[in-house]
């Protein structure tokens, strides 16, 4: 199959490998050629704009940062519409907004082109696993053509409904995560500074009603001090203002998810945008004192 590829950083590279790895012809297309170097050697074919990536594929993947990234490639000058013949599929795997996929979709349906979102979750990590959650949204026969390429990207591919569904699943699903950073930081400093060191904390509540996913990641990460990314403070500030935007537009009350938010601007403005999400807690830390560190 001729897959494209659009956006190969911290996340897109891993995805794409793995699709590629499937046997596939791909053609790849960063705004830095080096990213896509080892895809280059593995056999894809380089291509200089988002367009000649359509031109060439029947499926185009895109993983990009923001939603007006998402838009100016695919409608923009020389974006992926301006090359995508009738027939082609398009999958958006960013976290994107659903106005943003609706009006991609609309533009792309006068073509001919069928647009799906399908935002993944599970961090570099499980994308060079390829053991990503994928959440689609958008035609059903064309999903179910084009699962077994999804199918090398993450191993809990689920069909979420109409398009927009996936992405606003992906909303949902990283303000929980998120937020759930905020609280683990109070938690977490409130034992720490109460006498119990942070590993014996992770150990009690590991076995215990406590236990979240996103705890895991500690050991690793916060106990080390180890802030490097992954998934940025930028991203994570993004998505968590998807999610309240979301909320103003439908009228959804959401004080805990602003708070949630307002952390990770504090984060943001305290110049730890490009650091991984996870250095949220170091706001928290600040504030109460005390360092969640092993010695």
């Amino acid at each position: 199959m001729k897959v494209g590829f659009i956006g190969v950083g911290f996340m897109g590279r891993h995805m794409a490998r793995n699709v590629a790895k499937g046997g596939h012809d791909m053609t790849v297309f960063d705004i830095h050629k080096e990213a896509a170097q080892e895809l280059i050697a593995m056999g894809a074919t380089w291509a200089d704009s988002p367009r000649a990536v359509a031109e060439a594929s029947e499926v185009v993947f895109t993983s990009l940062p923001r939603p007006e990234n998402v838009e100016e490639v695919a409608l923009g000058e020389g974006g992926i519409l301006s090359g995508a013949k009738a027939g082609t599929v398009y999958f958006d795997l960013s976290t994107t907004d659903p106005d943003t996929i609706f009006r991609i979709s609309e533009r792309a349906n006068k073509q001919g082109i069928t647009v799906l979102d399908a935002p993944v979750s599970g961090g570099t990590i499980g994308a060079e696993a390829a053991s990503l959650c994928v959440m689609v949204g958008g035609d059903k026969i064309k999903y179910d053509q084009y699962k077994p390429v999804l199918d090398l990207i993450g191993d809990k591919v689920t069909y979420c409904g109409e398009l927009g569904n996936g992405a606003i699943c992906k909303i949902v699903n990283n303000l929980i995560g998120l937020s759930c950073s905020v609280l683990l930081s109070e938690a977490f400093s409130l034992g720490v500074k109460a006498g119990v060191d942070p590993q014996t904390l992770f150990d009690a509540i590991k076995g215990s009603s406590g236990n979240t996913q996103t705890m895991q990641g500690f050991p690793n990460g916060l106990f080390k001090g180890n802030f490097e990314p992954g998934f940025m403070v930028d991203l994570a500030a993004k998505d968590v203002g998807l999610a309240t935007e979301m909320g103003r537009r439908l009228r959804v009350p959401m004080e805990i998810s602003n708070i949630v938010q307002q952390r990770y601007i504090d984060s943001q403005n305290k110049g730890w945008g490009r650091m991984a999400a996870g250095s949220v807690v170091r706001v928290q830390e600040e504030r109460a004192g005390v360092e969640i560190r092993l010695e």
